[in-house]
């Protein structure tokens, strides 16, 4: 694929229209869950994005967030081959010679229209397949269904119902609010969180089994890495962690035994566990072998009966029951299986008296309802649903609760369990192309592959040494700012070929000005390994520096050997250190303060370490995080001309979340102390400013850091002690859906108010406090399809001594 400046829709289509069609008709662009999200969006009267509202909003509002890009390029490149060709698709995709090379150019030359009309023919088109999908439908009576929400709540879990108090418990991903365990009142419709949940799954949130008579609900917490299994009281909301990286989903409890069983992959194995009370280790009862892959488990009330759908290596999907005693004994044979083949059998489980498991299936094209008779292996239809129904729960009074699926999510509702004499089918797009246009039929190269020497493609064995491979990766002139003059160079880049070591080198020569001849050269070296960093800066010229006006280049050289390492990896929980040995000679003003004069100092040696941690959280359609905590603690000592300098360094910042979607409310706390001399400049924190360059590659909320003070000029405010606290009120973005091009769009704004606090020196002669009171509106856009840029301006006024002292504007430019 040669176009890389390209929206995401088109890539991520494309590839997926082309991996289904090459696997004999497999995929997306022939799936029914596509279907079922159109349909659905057709049925109620759903906004299309335009090619245009896809990438500006599309992608990041909705409860399926990106794969937003999937559903839309798969569909409409789906429509350009039903419509026009395979081939006009083909033609439309590669870069030969004689094409365009921009995207939107070549799919006018192919198609002979703009892509903005042929989008809106799609909708068009797709808004009449699926009313007559619908009627189709239709033609049997539609199965009632009463919600238990006045609202759709985007994904949600294996649900349960406690019918004494008329509760659904459950977890829950939707926009605006953080993924968590609640618990949804049938009474009102109200929702209780209970629990965060650490990395959320994007439609099955997490992995879920219930103890009624405890009251504990068991759930997965990092579902995207290790997986840990956890537990909640749902009525004291005292969690805990029973184990972790345990690699193991698909819980249920066993009642009389207070066990539970899941399913634990690792190496591509998938293992049946048992993990007994107290859940302090689990029990290997059955790994299947390669290319076997169980799922969906579930247990009957009195323990006897375990089912499993179980997917074979040659795509065949099966329901499963086993005897749990013949399970412990090492008997894994089941007594009882269906073959749902080409369909799959998701989300079965056990009637109250264990008669029968209740489970979807995208059987007929549209995901309904089925019941499976364990004693005589017969399977009913138990619905005739318009858009799909989804984990159906049976109830003791014969009801059925199900999850119907909305273009904005789940919503929770009761069917009937009535057998059905038919239900309808649907029509897929996927196979009308292959009907209209059966040469798709000859793209599968599923079968050749098993003849296809991959041994062939290896050209070296031995140990990978990144410092051996280092190659040149690119070179380029380069534009610097160097102390209010402009410096121009050339940049080379090495690398390895997997860039776990990188080489890069940049010298320029200042042009103008009436800099000293010992200046006017600037050179920086720079190489990086994994964890470690060393550098070499002669009078180190920065691009950024010519938009002040914060100034990172200095006069002088530097030495810097820097050390980088995770000590904790577990995402969003991350604890970073850092470490830096930096010799300095030659400077004029200090490493990190451009407005403080080095004086008498001519060598500087620093020794700088520091701990970070963080651990923040975000909903689906967040800009940035909404609640968590931070914090950092260092030291930095230096030995100069006037002497030696220790200054240990704490920070600790926490947000909340607010009822008000994506709004939050941020403290950023910090404190410092020195033990200098005051005569040493080295001994003092330095404050003021926003610190934003015009044009900038740093933060964009430059003012959450410690030594940013707007309103005062930038290192204004000098303490030897301080404690500092920043107030920060993020109001909702407000978001653009067609605002720009497909290529060069706004996505949202983002405001912000501010309020600084900084007590210099307490207790001391020289104590002052100074203040800022502020606000930020952040834009954010896109160029070149995929490029972040934000554009941001601010206003603060700085008061010392609650007397105002002057007041700041900034207008700062962030690239990527």
């Amino acid at each position: 694929m040669p176009r890389l400046s390209a929206p995401r829709w088109y890539l991520e289509g494309a590839a997926t229209f082309m991996e289904t069609w090459m696997s004999g008709g497999i995929g997306r662009a022939q799936g029914a869950y596509d279907e079922m999200v159109f349909r659905s969006m057709v049925r109620d009267d759903a906004y299309f994005y335009s090619d245009l509202g896809i990438v500006s909003e599309g992608v990041t509002v909705d409860f399926q967030a990106g794969v937003n890009a999937y559903l839309y390029g798969t569909r409409f490149i789906s429509y350009l081959a039903y419509e026009y060709s395979p081939q006009h698709v083909i033609d439309w995709l590669k870069r030969g010679e004689d094409s365009e090379r921009y995207y939107a150019r070549q799919f006018e030359k192919v198609f002979g229209k703009k892509l903005e009309t042929v989008w809106n023919d799609w909708i068009d088109f797709e808004h009449r397949f699926q009313e007559a999908n619908l009627a189709a439908v239709r033609e049997y009576p539609l199965t009632p269904v009463a919600p238990l929400s006045k609202e759709p709540l985007g994904s949600i879990s294996r649900s349960y119902i406690d019918e004494e108090r008329q509760e659904l418990i459950g977890a829950f991903r939707y926009p605006g609010v953080v993924a968590h365990v609640g618990v949804l009142s049938l009474k009102d419709g109200k929702l209780r969180r209970v629990v965060d949940i650490k990395g959320p799954m994007t439609y099955r949130v997490t992995s879920s089994a219930w103890d009624p008579a405890s009251r504990t609900f068991f759930y997965t917490a990092d579902n995207l890495s290790y997986r840990d299994v956890m537990a909640v009281n749902i009525d004291t909301g005292k969690e805990q962690m029973l184990l972790k990286d345990a690699r193991i989903g698909d819980l249920v409890f066993n009642a009389a035994d207070k066990s539970l069983w899941g399913l634990r992959h690792l190496n591509g194995y998938v293992s049946l566990v048992r993990i007994p009370y107290p859940y302090k280790e689990w029990n290997l009862v059955h790994q299947w072998p390669y290319g076997e892959v169980a799922y969906e488990l579930d247990l009957s009330a009195d323990g006897e009966y375990l089912s499993a759908s179980l997917g074979e290596i040659d795509g065949a999907q099966h329901l499963k029951v086993f005897r749990t005693a013949d399970l412990l004994e090492g008997n894994s044979e089941a007594f009882r299986s269906f073959n749902f083949s080409p369909a799959v059998p998701e989300g079965f489980v056990f009637s109250p008296d264990g008669r029968y498991l209740y489970g979807s299936s995208f059987y007929t094209g549209v995901s309904n309802i089925f019941r499976y008779e364990i004693e005589n292996g017969e399977i009913e239809a138990l619905s005739n649903a318009e858009t799909g129904f989804f984990r159906p729960q049976p109830l003791d009074d014969g009801r059925i609760l199900v999850f119907e699926y909305t273009g904005q999510g789940f919503v929770p509702g009761l069917i009937k369990a009535e057998p059905l004499e038919d239900v309808s089918s649907i029509t897929f797009l996927g196979n009308e192309i292959a009907k209209k246009h059966p040469v798709v039929r000859d793209w599968n190269v599923a079968g050749s592959l098993a003849d296809f020497d991959d041994q062939a493609l290896v050209t070296h064995r031995g140990k990978y040494r990144p410092y051996r491979e280092l190659e040149l990766q690119n070179s380029f002139p380069v534009l610097e700012g160097y102390r209010s003059t402009e410096a121009l160079g050339w940049r080379f880049q090495f690398s390895d070929p997997a860039q776990f070591h990188k080489f890069n080198a940049t010298a320029s020569y200042s042009v103008n000005g009436d800099l000293p001849n010992s200046e006017n050269l600037h050179v920086e070296l720079e190489y990086q390994a994994l964890n470690w960093h060393a550098k070499y800066r002669h009078n180190g010229a920065d691009f950024y520096d010519l938009f002040g006006p914060t100034k990172r280049s200095r006069k002088g050289d530097a030495w810097i050997l820097g050390y980088d390492k995770a000590i904790i990896y577990d995402k969003p929980r991350q604890l970073d250190f850092s470490g830096s040995l930096a010799y300095y000679t030659g400077l004029n003003v200090l490493p990190a303060n451009q407005n403080v004069s080095t004086a008498a100092i001519e060598h500087i040696l620093a020794l700088d370490v520091g701990l970070e941690y963080t651990n923040t959280r975000s909903s689906v359609g967040a800009v940035e995080h909404e609640k968590g905590i931070q914090w950092g603690l260092s030291v930095g000592a230096t030995d100069s001309d006037l002497g030696r300098v220790y200054k240990p360094q704490a920070d600790f910042d926490f947000g909340f979340a607010l009822p008000w979607k994506h709004a939050s409310l941020w403290f950023y706390n910090s404190g410092g102390i020195s033990d200098g001399d005051i005569n040493n400049p080295l001994s003092g924190y330095y404050f003021g400013g926003f610190g934003n360059n015009y044009v900038d590659d740093g933060v964009v909320k430059r003012f959450r850091q410690y030594s940013s003070l707007p309103g005062f000029e930038i290192d204004e405010i000098r303490a030897s002690d301080w404690v500092k606290s920043v107030a920060e009120f993020n109001l909702p973005p407000w978001r653009f859906r067609e605002v720009g091009t497909p290529g060069f769009f706004l996505s949202h704004i983002r405001p912000t108010l501010f309020y600084s606090a900084l007590i210099a020196d307490p207790g001391d002669t020289l104590e002052r406090t100074v203040t800022a009171l502020g606000a930020q509106l952040d834009l954010k856009f896109t160029i070149v399809h995929r490029l972040p840029m934000t554009l941001s301006v601010g206003y603060a006024a700085g008061f010392d001594e609650g007397r105002r002292r002057g007041d700041e504007w900034m207008l700062s430019l962030k690239i990527l």
